[in-house]
């Protein structure tokens, strides 16, 4: 029904402009409003926070309609939006434009537009609101695209969100007032073509969590403002509101135990508590299916404190997070995987499906309470067997996944020495001594050992919840450090684990990619690349490592950070060491893959030669560079 208030359209033709009215563009924002807010949440500079970039995308789309009941000309270059939609075209305009505006700096000069001010409406008291949290690669993206400027972030999302052509993406964007489309571009082509991740929860800013704002200062707000609210009716003057304003975080919030899922989410009682032999009959064995275990499973009181910590963590707890992990309290109500004495104190885990949290208290107090978080998301049933209960005197106890049958204690730095058992009560160890690095020396590397259905396999205390796993071999192939052979390859290079403590390593492998002929007859040398792979997919860490003959450590002769190789997507490396021979003569000496077909030097030093070894004279102390071609013909550079 069309309303009486809408004038008359003129009959279309050929050389009309198209027009849209109110009732055509409220269809469409109604009927594509999640894709829009999507959109406009991604365009949005990500300096404002997660929480106001989704009260302004809604904002920003909501306002999207033409102003007044008068039908509107439909831009002519974007007269065919979504399936030929001109009203979807129009606000989709709208949304790119006001998402663009959003991102321009304030000034003293100019009244700032509306899309720069805090969004009025909507508006959610009391509670953070966020998009659920994708996987690795979605976080890499994210931070990818927060790098780009408003304009080339906007080129990206028109790209791969909606699927348009360059030459359409610059149209729009010169409607929406961006000068340089070109330049725009260009910058979005420096972001990896992704765009399948751009529908992903991650970006999903109509599907979101909830999170308490600082109950504390809202308790200290609502106390100042009794206060000021006593004294405007005794002295007769108005008083202003103490605090930091009236924003999101502001006194005004409802009660927190007001909101029945949070309450749900604090109450003991819904703690979700998995039977002993569910993981039996899962489809996949991780986290998810550990039961709950430990002698204070069922002591209410305590899990309630741990609950209460985890969202409102107080001044005097003791909070730590792996690289990557948020600290925020749970959405619902997690899993119980343990409650129990450690040592000298009481210690829940718990589970979020996301997170494994760790709430630690003196066992004759609460002062002193510590929470620790650790990600895990997508864990492997190696990379979920074990979690660390408690540190104590330099020892670690570990709780076991159900489905380990037997654990042990070794010494990676001695791969023929054997393993000691550990004993077993409930899941939990005895005490494992953690690895030792006494006096800037290294002198024993302890792992845990853990034997299940599958086979054994080896985990490495770096100072994190959840231990790393070990493997070796040619990425994309690795396999776990559980052989005789793998135990030998990782003796050397134990140590350098050392290197990746507290940086959220979910795994690390060790690969021997090249022997190499010392010059003068010096024997043979071992050059082996060891890659730390992380649980948020960024900070990796490869170190390209160099033994020589009767040496019991090897040397890290490169070392480099967010870089594929050595790696499942480029399984190639090239590294370069200066060795100084039996004669007192330097060489430069060079390894690569088997796949490398010639390695060249730059720099100080020049030489060259075919495969994947090379061996030139050189002088101490002489800088220089690596260059490689793999057989495929492609060219590599040496790792730094």
């Amino acid at each position: 029904m069309q309303s009486q208030d809408v004038a008359p359209r003129p009959a279309p033709s050929a050389s009309a402009e198209p027009f849209v009215d109110v009732e055509q563009a409220e269809a469409a924002l109604v009927e594509h409003y999640p894709r829009l807010v999507r959109l406009a949440y991604l365009v949005l500079p990500p300096g404002l926070g997660r929480n106001r970039r989704v009260l302004t995308a809604h904002a920003l789309t909501q306002r999207a309609l033409p102003r007044g009941r008068a039908s509107t000309p439909a831009i002519p270059a974007q007269s065919t939006g979504r399936d030929g939609d001109p009203g979807y075209a129009f606000v989709r305009l709208q949304v790119l434009r006001t998402a663009l505006e959003a991102g321009l700096p304030l000034t003293f000069r100019a009244w700032p537009k509306r899309a720069q001010l805090p969004a009025l409406l909507p508006q959610v008291w009391g509670l953070r609101l966020f998009p659920r949290s994708g996987g690795a690669d979605e976080l890499a993206l994210d931070q990818r695209l927060s790098a780009l400027s408003g304009e080339a972030r906007a080129a990206y999302v028109l790209r791969g969100l909606e699927r348009l052509p360059d030459g359409e993406v610059r149209r729009v964007l010169t409607e929406a007032g961006v000068a340089d489309p070109d330049e725009a571009l260009d910058e979005a082509d420096e972001v990896p073509a992704q765009y399948a991740l751009l529908d992903s929860p991650e970006f999903d800013a109509c599907s979101l969590q909830a999170r308490p704002t600082d109950l504390m200062r809202r308790r200290q707000h609502m106390k100042a403002a009794l206060a000021a609210a006593a004294a405007v009716a005794v002295c007769g003057a108005l008083l202003g509101l103490p605090g930091d304003g009236w924003g999101p975080d502001g006194a005004a919030a409802p009660a927190y135990a007001q909101n029945p899922s949070a309450q749900a989410a604090l109450d003991p009682v819904h703690l979700t508590r998995v039977p002993a032999t569910a993981w039996q009959a899962a489809s996949r064995n991780d986290f998810s299916v550990w039961p709950a275990r430990g002698e204070l499973a069922d002591d209410t009181a305590l899990l309630r404190r741990a609950l209460a910590v985890w969202a409102r963590p107080g001044e005097t707890v003791q909070v730590s997070a792996t690289p990557g992990t948020p600290s925020g309290g749970p959405a619902g109500p997690p899993q119980l995987l343990y409650a129990g004495l450690v040592d000298n104190a009481r210690v829940v885990i718990l589970y979020d499906g996301l997170r494994i949290a760790r709430y630690a208290e003196p066992k004759d107090g609460t002062k002193g309470a510590a929470l620790d978080f650790a990600r895990v998301d997508g864990a492997t049933p190696g990379e979920a067997s074990a979690v660390v209960l408690g540190r104590a005197d330099g020892n670690v106890r570990y709780l076991l996944a159900p489905w380990v049958t037997k654990a042990a204690e070794r010494d990676l730095l001695k791969p023929g020495s054997g393993a000691m058992d550990l004993t077993l009560a409930k899941g939990v160890t005895s005490p494992l001594a953690g690895p030792a690095q006494q006096n800037g020396g290294c002198t024993s590397w302890n792992v845990l050992q853990l034997t299940d259905r599958s086979g054994t396999r080896l985990l490495s205390d770096l100072g994190e919840l959840v231990p790393a796993r070990l493997t070796t071999g040619r990425p994309g192939a690795a396999h776990e450090a559980s052989g005789a052979e793998a135990l030998r390859t990782w003796a050397p290079y134990a140590c350098s684990l050392g290197a990746m403590r507290s940086a959220g390593v979910r795994a690390v492998n060790a690969w021997a990619y090249a022997e190499q002929p010392l010059p003068e007859a010096g024997g043979a040398a071992d050059w082996v690349c060891t890659r730390a792979e992380t649980w948020r997919g960024g900070g990796t860490r490869v170190l390209a490592q160099f033994r020589t003959p009767g040496s019991a450590y090897g040397a890290v002769a490169a070392q480099a950070e967010n870089v594929p190789a050595c790696g499942p997507r480029d399984p190639n490396v090239l590294a370069g060491v200066l060795w100084k021979s039996g004669s007192g003569s330097w060489y430069l000496l060079a390894a690569g893959g088997k796949n490398t077909a010639s390695i060249s030097t730059t720099g100080a030093v020049r030489g060259s030669g075919r495969g994947n070894l090379l061996a030139v004279k050189a002088k101490e102390g002489a800088q220089a560079g690596l260059k490689g071609t793999l057989a495929d013909g492609r060219a590599i550079n040496g790792l730094r």
